[in-house]
């Protein structure tokens, strides 16, 4: 490795793109391509940084595995932060087994860590709770550490373990600090916020009262019967039953939840569930049928008796009912959470994220662009979108698998 090259690589290492271009800009061997796409991802020209990983993959020789597996490598972290989720981790996977055999195990341990940030953010905890299990924070550098300390806090956070969380962030705070890297820092210190934002809002007759992560994770230990609109299931006693996929009988448990101990008139129920005021004997009928479904579901956790008016919730061993809103109102509050995190998303790699439809998407994007709420960028098949950040209070409850068995 020559002077320049080296003195580049060190640049980036400390969070320093364009000292490192200074040094290899009008440079095309594969080595000087591979650290001008680095700086252009750290300096946020996504596309223009695949490119030049591109280039450098194709440069290096059939002999030179090291320099290809690291472009694979940084190719991955540039399509992590472009959102681009459809790739798989498969070739990522290859690249750290060469990385391992080749002698590099900090880059090994990257690409790990890479692949299970990308687990996190498509919501599949297993798998990232499996990689992680296999990174080992110590003797890593400061900043590879400190990003795995991260990851592990993510996904204590998505598990609603808050204390591992805050233990995992204090460790990531550490080891951001030695290494000095003001982004890495702040990152940090945007994570550890989240312990003390609105995660969601207990509903009661007397309004909503704010609760934070650590007070939902209570809640959810209590014992009680809970609600959960964000995550649209119902918890009790640790087992969960999801109706993120049944809105008619979610609509219809929420009506009966939020009632509680009262019961609620059929009328009711058929204007909420069904979204119709002009009701005839086939709603009450559709009622009965949809009703039955929502009983044998719930039936480990509360019966749904029939009353002269209409049904009332019944928990078989809760003493009490807790109804858990999402922090911001509206049908579209988990693309938002998603587009909130500062990174520009496609439709596609939103549909991809919450298991939905590109279509479904596609009109929640539109219904937030017309309250002003996001923004596009690009156009045509590079259009992505944007929203300004969320400062008061944190999402993670709305982010895909974030509760217990969800």
């Amino acid at each position: 490795m020559d002077a320049l090259i080296a003195a580049s690589a060190r640049a980036l290492a400390v969070g320093d793109p364009l000292g490192a271009l200074q040094r290899v800009a009008l440079r095309d061997d594969p080595a000087a391509l591979a650290l001008r796409g680095i700086a252009m991802a750290q300096l946020g020209e996504h596309a223009r940084a695949r490119e030049l990983l591109r280039r450098a993959a194709r440069a290096f020789g059939a002999h030179e595995e090291l320099g290809r597996a690291r472009c694979v490598l940084a190719e991955a972290e540039v399509a992590l932060a472009m959102r681009d989720l459809g790739g798989g981790t498969r070739g990522l996977v290859a690249a750290a087994a060469t990385l391992e055999r080749l002698g590099d195990p900090a880059n090994a341990m990257q690409a790990r860590l890479v692949a299970a940030r990308q687990a996190l953010l498509l919501g599949r905890l297993a798998d990232a709770a499996r990689t992680l299990h296999d990174v080992d924070a110590a003797g890593l550098p400061s900043a590879l550490a400190a990003v795995a300390d991260l990851a592990r806090a993510e996904l204590a956070l998505r598990q609603l373990q808050s204390r591992v969380a805050a233990a995992a962030l204090e460790k990531a705070a550490r080891a951001a600090s030695r290494a000095g890297i003001p982004a890495l820092i702040a990152e940090v210190a945007e994570a550890r916020s989240a312990l003390t934002r609105t995660a969601a809002r207990r509903l009661s007759r007397d309004g909503a009262e704010p609760l934070a992560l650590p007070d939902v994770e209570a809640v959810l230990a209590s014992g009680a019967l809970v609600l959960d609109a964000c995550r649209r299931g119902l918890a009790a006693g640790g087992a969960w039953v999801s109706l993120a996929r049944r809105p008619i009988l979610f609509s219809l448990a929420s009506s009966l939840a939020q009632a509680w101990p009262e019961d609620v008139a059929r009328d009711a129920l058929i204007v909420s569930a069904f979204r119709t005021r002009h009701h005839d004997e086939t709603h009450r009928a559709r009622l009965r049928v949809e009703m039955g479904r929502l009983r044998a579901l719930l039936q480990p956790m509360a019966a749904i008796e029939s009353t002269p008016r209409g049904f009332v919730l019944r928990p078989r061993t809760a003493n009490e009912v807790v109804v858990l809103a999402p922090p911001i109102e509206g049908e579209q509050a988990a693309v938002l959470a998603l587009l909130s995190d500062g990174a520009a998303w496609s439709t596609s790699a939103l549909a991809l994220t919450l298991d939905a439809s590109q279509r479904t998407v596609q009109r929640a994007i539109a219904d937030l662009e017309a309250d002003g709420q996001v923004h596009a960028i690009g156009q045509a098949r590079a259009r992505r979108w944007l929203a300004r950040p969320l400062v008061d209070f944190t999402t993670v409850l709305l982010l895909p698998a974030s509760l217990p068995g969800a």
